[in-house]
């Protein structure tokens, strides 16, 4: 939870109905039964839209049948992705809100906030201060308090988040945000708006788009940094910011969530200071007036998840504390025993693995090959011993640091910071372990452990160090690995907008390696949540001279963004308007990831609602012809346009599209691509191919111009 803090129950929020925000085209499967008149519904529709559809459609042996579930706009610019607002961060606003700094100051931005929305003034309000002071959770309680008090059409507003997906982080387009009417919108822009080159640009923008949603019964509240928002530029920006004075009152913020969110109010009394002869609480000194709200409700869910024992409290304790005693102690026992040292580390990164196994790790870290005598065998403390020494727990020959949670992330940074040289053997041992198949299993662990150390360090020398990592790695594994890193800091709040830019610089490198790990991180968490700065990097990689495995990679990725809910639309506006400025320079990409859109080979499901859309929608056929033909004159992708003529042979034939519709729009690109690869092998055929059923098939109900008429009469060599 980010930002979390809380005291005091408040009254109950009345339920809020959650809106589809994406028109949505669900699909049968795809051999539908016997007979051949098949009645469709009632179709499971989503959320606010009408039951009860039926649809008779007959001739429907072997052919999948895709139904709009409502009108296909793929025109439009599409707005920003928006969630609901978690429930978690809701309970914490409604029934545990501190509102009192250590000092006993009254913690007033949020109702201010919402207090300048509700006055009619604007509907924009602007929550700015720095880090660790509670902005996020303020701003939900603002737009919270701003749903129940001014409601639309008799309902509370519905509360979203605006993901802030912009193509370029730098100029953010303004335009893109949603605007639908009876909706509170949260836009969390503190950790990128410093990047913002043009910030009072931006900043009338928001002033524009709030006064659109004013006319719509909604609002929008921004979370600021310290010192981006322009408000010195205007008297109306300054009128909408709201900074915050105070820092909540750490202990209150743990006691309310001990007391309202987790349900154990007599965990409180771990607070509690020493007094008439009483003990303080073993808790009573972790916070200060300093510490974050966020640290004090990471405090109280440590302890709320204990098993209340004096031993899981002070377990909780020393994970809050980054098990400093713990960690120093263990480097302290161990200043003349590398060989243990080395278990801790190989035990961290491979843990669940026997004790043989990390035994074997750590003499690989150390680099030790010479024979030990029987006599060196024999002296010394038992492998168990030792490895317990190290705080491991030995269960059966297997080896875990799981009844510590937190203290595999402490040992690493006490070693990134206190045994800087280890930095680059500790990466080129992990580059043979991560290479040996035999760990497999824990790769999901190594890269965790990474992504930790990487996002706890703030630092982008180590981001810097992983990236270093893959050299001219061509193991699938490794790759992985690293994308797997690299994505999850991408998104995290610390490093995400740097490496999010650094991941544009990326898409650019000359390195084939480097190229697939962009891909690869392009079809994980990041594409999930900024799916327009996913797609600008597959396009740079799609633009590469040669069709590698990179460019196969990055083809991959722009094909599950598009199948996943919700994201078709903007996939295809975005594809569509680089057809339309097609600039040279990166023709080669915006041509490959056209056709990559519209190949049915892995899953035929978004070229079977794109041809339903252009079915519906001249305007979509048009961008579709527009696409092929540009595509068909850049002779750098005849591989890829000929693969994806045959990719729609086969899915006509099978009965995934519609037969008439794909030879019609192949027939509109024919007369003016004769000559053009391509197209002379869909219509000849070509010695080198034999042509399959489908091809031919396809051949056969294409309109040839008059004076070609008579070569379609000779069935090609390679039909022979």
């Amino acid at each position: 939870m980010t930002d979390g803090f809380g005291a005091g129950a408040d009254q109950p929020e009345p339920p809020v109905e959650v809106k589809n925000d994406l028109d949505r085209i669900p699909a049968l499967p795809d051999k539908p039964l016997e007979p051949p008149t098949l009645e469709v519904g009632p179709l499971v529709e989503p959320a606010g839209r009408e039951r009860g559809l039926r649809q008779t459609v007959t001739g429907a042996v072997n052919s999948r049948i895709i139904v709009a579930a409502g009108p296909v706009t793929l025109h439009e610019k599409q707005p920003l992705t928006v969630l609901a607002v978690s429930e978690a961060e809701l309970k914490v606003v409604r029934e545990a809100w501190v509102s009192q700094s250590s000092d006993g100051a009254q913690i007033t931005v949020a109702r201010d906030a919402a207090g300048l929305v509700l006055s009619g003034h604007s509907a924009l309000a602007v929550i700015a201060g720095p880090p660790g002071t509670g902005k996020r959770t303020a701003a939900i309680r603002a737009l919270r308090q701003i749903s129940l008090t001014r409601p639309h059409g008799g309902q509370p507003l519905a509360l979203k988040e605006i993901r802030p997906d912009w193509e370029d982080v730098a100029t953010p387009d303004i335009a893109l945000l949603p605007k639908d009417p009876g909706t509170a919108y949260l836009l969390d822009v503190a950790s990128e708006m410093s990047r913002w080159t043009a910030p009072g640009k931006a900043a009338e923008a928001l002033l524009q788009h709030a006064g659109a949603l004013q006319s719509l019964g909604s609002c929008l509240v921004v979370v600021a940094d310290e010192g981006s928002w322009p408000e010195n530029s205007s008297g109306a920006l300054n009128a909408v910011v709201q900074r915050v004075k105070f820092r909540p009152y750490a202990e209150l913020v743990a006691c309310a969530h001990l007391e309202y969110v987790y349900r154990k109010p007599s965990l409180k009394a771990l607070f509690s200071k020493a007094r008439d002869g009483e003990e303080a609480g073993s808790a009573s000194h972790l916070l200060t007036e300093d510490t974050s709200p966020a640290d004090a409700a990471r405090l109280a869910a440590g302890l709320a998840s204990s098993d209340g024992t004096t031993g899981g409290i002070e377990a909780a304790i020393a994970a809050f504390q980054q098990w400093s005693t713990d960690v120093i102690g263990v480097f302290k026992n161990t200043e003349q025993n590398p060989e243990d040292r080395a278990l801790l580390i190989a035990g961290l990164f491979l843990s669940g693995s026997d004790a043989l196994t990390i035994q074997a790790a750590a003499r690989k870290l150390l680099a030790d090959k010479s024979a030990k005598s029987v006599r060196d065998v024999l002296t010394g403390p038992d492998l168990t011993t030792r490895l317990e020494g190290v705080h491991a727990r030995v269960t059966d020959r297997t080896v875990d640091f799981g009844h510590k949670p937190g203290y595999a992330k402490a040992v690493l940074l006490h070693l990134w910071h206190q045994r800087a040289d280890i930095h680059g053997y500790l990466l080129a041992w992990l580059d043979l372990i991560v290479a040996d198949e035999a760990h497999s299993a824990q790769l999901a662990g190594i890269s965790d452990l990474l992504v930790e150390l990487a996002i706890a360090e703030s630092d982008f020398r180590v981001v810097e160090k992983i990236k270093k990592w893959i050299d001219d790695s061509s193991d699938e594994g490794h790759l992985q690995l690293i994308a797997r890193v690299l994505g999850r800091a991408a998104v995290s709040g610390s490093l995400g907008p740097e490496l999010r830019s650094k991941l544009l610089t990326w898409a650019q490198d000359p390195s084939e390696s480097v190229l697939r790990v962009v891909a690869l991180v392009c079809t994980g968490e990041f594409a999930d949540r900024y799916p327009r700065q996913a797609l600008i990097r597959l396009r740079h990689i799609l633009n590469r001279p040669a069709q590698d495995r990179a460019v196969s990679g990055a083809a991959t990725a722009l094909q599950r963004i598009a199948a996943k809910e919700g994201q078709l639309p903007a996939v295809w506006r975005m594809v569509s308007r680089w057809i339309d400025t097609d600039k040279k320079e990166d023709r080669d990409g915006v041509h490959r990831a056209f056709l990559a859109l519209l190949d049915p080979e892995s899953d035929p499901y978004v070229l079977q609602v794109m041809l339903e859309a252009a079915h519906q929608d001249s305007g979509v056929e048009e961008t579709i012809v527009k696409g092929w033909k540009a595509s068909l004159d850049n002779t750098h992708v005849d591989p890829e346009c000929r693969r994806l003529i045959r990719g729609w042979a086969q899915a006509r034939s099978e009965g995934f599209v519609r037969r008439e519709q794909t030879a019609d729009i192949l027939n509109r690109i024919i007369e003016q691509h004769l000559v053009s690869s391509p197209i002379s092998a869909l219509l000849f055929g070509d010695s080198t191919v034999r042509d399959d059923k489908a091809v031919i098939e396809l051949r056969r109900d294409l309109l040839l111009p008059a004076q070609l008429a008579r070569f379609q009469l000779d069935a090609p060599a390679s039909e022979s």
